[in-house]
């Protein structure tokens, strides 16, 4: 079957309506307002590091391991198949990274890495495509399967070694990193002057040409490899044919169950890469329970970015840059976002208001907002106890405020069996 003939033939199953897409001008604006609304915060809330060069590597660096998790999820419901088990396969691509990267070398712990995520992946498109095991359950056993396997291993084969013990590794060799010499201090330079907007985007430049790891610039090329084969490619046009209705994908002679599994195994794969960037660029060692559950914001990047990579790279970012600021800053980088977040609940309610109608979500919206502003006025500094839940305030937020607009694949999370649709 022609990659044209699929394409006349599902048509009506993967391209519902024509839905605005964002072009690279779009983005370039985006982050223009972004750097922007960034100075002006730093200027008012006097939090100088809100947008340093130190806070953005820090949040590239915790932003990669959520990609990969997230773009693993996306192949695997793109296919059809809800993977919650991306934790699990992280965990399980930790382990691999640091028994490959201490035996064999940082890079056979990467390939190390990706086996161990890809036998995840295995493990649940068995469960769920053979089976037909719910997916839901199958991710939530793999999770608990692979803690409790990392842990056995970790004992079984890490503590004889010298450095090494019952739940973590040695150390482990380093992968390089580049930096643009005289460019990255040249920015340095600029960012310490404080000038509104210059210093602040001379910082979001120094952040991407500074101590850059080979794991992050192969995890941007990876986003670019999964744009062009699932959306350019006659193998995506299948894939994604699988994920909207299977049993008419099967009619125009797509091996369903053959998709499915390949989207799962690379699923595992790419996620796996993420723990392995864990243990081997951001440690240097395996250690239990390192991923800290990644996997799960990985997968709430993904539905943010609506199952597409442009957004879920977004989302990422997002997400590391909130634990990176209650890493770095505490309590007095947090406590500055809390000036945004009411600015932006006032002005999301305003608009539920005036341009929705929906007077009741309005109100509330602007209510939050306000209390949130009196608890900035009123307080120096958030408690650690609470600017340590960032991350994840953060998640449940953008889910909530992005879930108007999200589109999942038609068939995600269907049992399919060969055959049901004769």
């Amino acid at each position: 079957m022609s990659a044209a003939g699929l394409e006349v033939g599902t048509v009506k199953t993967v391209a519902k309506a024509p839905r605005r897409r964002l072009t690279p001008a779009h983005w370039a604006i985006i982050v223009f307002a972004a750097i922007l609304v960034l100075s002006v915060l730093r200027v008012v809330t006097g939090a100088n590091d809100i947008a340093s060069s130190g806070l953005l590597i820090a949040a590239f660096g915790l932003a990669v391991p959520i990609a990969m998790a997230g773009l693993g999820g996306l192949w695997s419901e793109r296919a059809g198949v809800v993977n919650i088990g991306l934790e699990g396969m992280m965990i399980l691509g930790t382990f691999g990274a640091g028994f490959f990267g201490y035996h064999m070398g940082p890079w056979m712990g990467l390939v190390g890495a990706i086996l161990g995520g890809v036998i995840g992946g295995i493990i649940h498109a068995v469960a769920t495509v053979i089976f037909g095991v719910d997916h839901i359950v199958s991710g939530v056993a793999l999770n608990i399967i692979a803690l409790g396997f990392a842990k056995y291993l970790s004992v079984r084969f890490f503590a004889p070694l010298p450095g090494g013990g019952p739940t973590q590794s040695p150390q482990l060799p380093q992968l390089p990193s580049l930096t643009l010499p005289g460019v990255s201090s040249g920015l340095g330079t600029l960012e310490q002057k404080h000038i509104f907007f210059v210093s602040d985007l001379a910082g979001v430049l120094r952040a991407l040409c500074t101590n850059v790891s080979i794991v992050t610039i192969l995890a941007v090329l990876l986003f670019v490899a999964t744009w062009w084969i699932l959306w350019r490619s006659a193998f995506g046009l299948r894939l994604r044919s699988v994920g909207e209705s299977p049993v008419a994908a099967e009619s125009l002679g797509v091996n369903v169950i053959r998709y499915k599994f390949i989207a799962v195994a690379v699923s595992g794969g790419l996620a796996g890469l993420g723990g392995g960037f864990l243990a081997l660029v951001a440690a240097n060692l395996f250690r239990d329970g390192q991923t800290g559950g990644r996997g799960y914001i990985g997968l709430a990047a993904m539905i943010f970015g609506n199952w597409r990579p442009g957004g879920l790279l977004a989302g990422s970012a997002l997400f590391g840059y909130t634990d990176a600021a209650q890493l770095r800053g505490g309590g007095t980088t947090v406590h500055a976002f809390l000036l945004a977040f009411a600015v932006i609940l006032v002005g999301i309610g305003i608009w539920q208001v005036v341009r929705r109608g929906r007077t009741v979500q309005g109100v509330l919206a602007v209510v939050v907002g306000i209390a949130v502003g009196v608890w900035y006025f009123a307080t120096d500094v958030i408690p650690a106890e609470l600017s340590g839940t960032t991350p994840y305030v953060v998640t449940l937020l953008v889910l909530a405020f992005a879930s108007q607009r999200l589109r999942m694949p038609a068939a995600d999370g269907q049992i399919y069996r060969k055959g049901e649709g004769h």
